[in-house]
This record gives C-alpha cells, structure tokens and sequence, in this order.
C-alpha cells in the first residue's frame, strides 16, 4: 500500500483526491498540506480521509511516504519537487512543471541523481479521444501533416486575477500560455513534436488587474515546412477547445471530426469517401481508455512505481512543454523569431529574466487570499 501526501489543497487537489479514492487497494492518502491548515483539514473532512492536515511541508520530509502531488502555485514547484525527490519520495507535480527553464532542469537533475520518479500532469493525454487521436496520426492514413491548428480557449472574470498569486510574473509565471494552454501544448509535442522556431505576439485585453497576458497566438514552423497555430486564451466565451490536423491525405481533429479530399482533374476537391470511411473504422475500433484524466495519469505513475515501468509524462516532456511555452513569451515580449531550443545563456532561460524582460500589461491592483469554494472548469471532455 503505498502512502500519499498532497502538498496544496486548492481547486485542483479535489482531482487529485477523487484520483486516488479510485484505488483504494493500492494507495492511501495520509497527509494534505497547506499554508492554510483549515484548507487541509477541510479536503479531509470532505472526503472522509485518514489523514493529517499539515501547516509546513518540512514536517512530510524524510517520513514515510512514497509519493507526494504537488498542487501549489507554479513558482513553489521546482523547491518542492527537489526536496522531496532528495527525501526519496516519488514526485508528481501539477502543470506548469515550473516557472522557467532553469527551474525544470534542477528537477530532471534531482530525478535522475535520486532514481526517484517524477511526473509533470497532463491528464488530458489520457482521454479516450486524445489517446485515439494520436493513434491515428501514427497510423500514416492521413499522409504527412502539413498543418495543426491548436485553439486553448477559455473564458474568466475579471476577479480570478485578484488571487494573491495570480496575475503576476514572479508567482504565476504567466497568463494563460502557461496555465491554461499548458494541457493543449503538451499534447501537441506528444503528437507532431519540437517545432524548430515560434514567433508569437500576446495582449492583455481584459484582465487590467494583471501584469501578465490573457491572449496570445503562436505561429510554429518544423523542420519539414509544416506550419502550425496556437490561440492561447481566457477571453473565449464557451471555452470551445479543438486540436485540428490537417493531413496530406485527410483532417482529422479532437473534438472528433474527420474530412478528406481527393482532386478533381481540374485540381479543386471531391470528398474521399473510402478514405474517410476507412479513418472513421480505424478510430472506432481503438479501445476506450480504463481510466480517464488525473485518474488515468495518477493509474499510470502508482504502476510504475510497483512495476519499475516508465511513466508517459515525465519531467523531460515537461520541460520540452515549458520550453515552448516560454518561447512564445519571448517572441511576444521582444517581437524576435525564437529559434529552439533555449538554454542557460538565453536571457528567458531564468525565472528572474523572465520577470526582467516578459511584457508587464499592468500593476496588480488586488489581492485575496482565497475564493470561496465553488466549481472550476477543467478543459474539454474532446468527445
């Protein structure tokens, strides 16, 4: 039976809770943290758990715990995951990894040097239509892809900046390239790989009570002339949230849509029936995922610790997500074509550098220390 501790009780650690409940014979969660310990104690008289709420992270150290979720603002991750990994403790650590570069590489570091596991989430790949996305785009029916288009759109009020870490460059590292699109940009490495460079613009267009940005598109170039779009957003009323491929042969696209075209003798298009016939069986006939989301993601990390197999997400791919994510801020905040990859002498490489030179929209004129619990938005089902 293995122990677990979450470190943050906000918002998001209800995933990570309800995640872990659904393996009762494998793992058991024995400590919630929080700077907050009535936020603690309140997730364990939420879920009825056994477990001890904690005030100072320092006092899980060096105890006997296999594996912690990491669920605090992203500037907290990078300290967090390597003290914990040098306790020999398994690490996952909620998306972003981390707030720069610099930060990412001093986790991989820890990680290899303690042989300990550490996992980045992004539970999105294991939905059903993601995992059958990248099926098919493995599968060659569609060709080559010549074009990606990725929309993160999300919608929030003014107010969800007033939270004391949000909005700002030193606490949340960024707007919603970072936080929100985080999910859709790592599954886009997964699928199509490294982009060889990124020019990018961003605005803040409705947030005037944060520094960092609330909009920005990215425009992507690979090694092979294919080109690809990233919106990255939460000013998009209906948070409508799509990754579209388009192939040589066809378009396929989560939310699930298939389309493709053959030429006429005149070079405009007829539909290729048999060939969208034939990706439409191909994609039925993929097997549903056992477990979905956080559930799927934290299924995966307890197997690897019993097994010794890898995890799918690790913080290599993390890394590779943060890398593109602070690309785009760079292009966007000094107008440069940034070609990848990014490292140590790169002026965004550090969380300082970036706070030093990523474009300030506005001051941060508000600041509470916590909402009252009500319903988040976690992203699309894709379905």
């Amino acid at each position: 039976m293995l122990k677990v501790a979450i470190i943050g009780s906000g918002a998001i650690s209800t995933s990570h809770i309800e995640a872990y409940l659904q393996f009762p014979e494998r793992c058991t969660i024995v400590a919630i943290c929080d700077i907050y310990e009535d936020k603690a104690q309140a997730r364990i008289d939420q879920y009825h758990l056994n477990a001890k709420a904690v005030k100072d992270y320092k006092e899980l150290l060096g105890q006997d715990i296999d594996l912690v979720s990491i669920c605090t603002p992203p500037y907290t991750h990078a300290s967090l995951a390597v003290e914990f990994l040098e306790a020999n403790t398994h690490v996952m650590v909620e998306k972003p990894m981390a707030s720069s570069l610099e930060e990412c590489d001093m986790m991989n570091e820890a990680a290899q040097r303690t042989g300990k596991i550490l996992s980045v989430v992004a539970q999105n790949r294991f939905k059903t239509p993601m995992m059958k996305m990248k099926s098919v785009l493995e599968s060659g029916l569609m060709g080559n892809i010549v074009h990606v288009q990725v929309d993160s759109f999300w919608w929030r009020g003014h107010s969800y900046y007033d939270l004391w870490w949000r909005g700002t460059w030193e606490k949340e590292g960024g707007g919603p390239t970072l936080n929100h699109a985080v999910h859709h940009i790592d599954a886009l490495l997964w699928m199509m790989g490294e982009p060889t460079e990124v020019q990018a613009f961003m605005s803040n267009v409705s947030h005037h009570n944060a520094e960092v940005e609330d909009l920005s598109i990215g425009m992507l170039r690979y090694a092979d002339g294919s080109l690809g779009q990233l919106t990255s957003s939460v000013v998009h009323h209906g948070e409508e949230q799509q990754l579209i491929f388009q192939g040589a042969k066809a378009r396929v696209s989560t939310p699930w849509k298939v389309k493709a075209s053959t030429s006429m003798a005149n070079g405009f298009p007829e539909p290729n029936v048999e060939l969208e016939a034939q990706l439409q069986a191909y994609y039925d006939a993929l097997p549903e995922v056992m477990y979905e989301g956080h559930a799927g993601q934290i299924d995966n990390v307890l197997t690897a610790i019993e097994t010794g197999a890898a995890v799918l997400i690790d913080g290599i791919s993390g890394r590779r997500t943060l890398e593109l994510i602070t690309g785009i801020y760079k292009s966007a905040s000094t107008g440069e074509l940034v070609n990848f990859p990014i490292g140590p002498a790169d002026a965004f490489y550090t969380r300082s550098g970036v706070q030093a030179h990523a474009t300030h929209f506005y001051e941060k004129n508000k600041s509470i220390e916590n909402f009252a619990a009500t319903p988040i938005s976690t992203g699309s089902h894709y379905k």
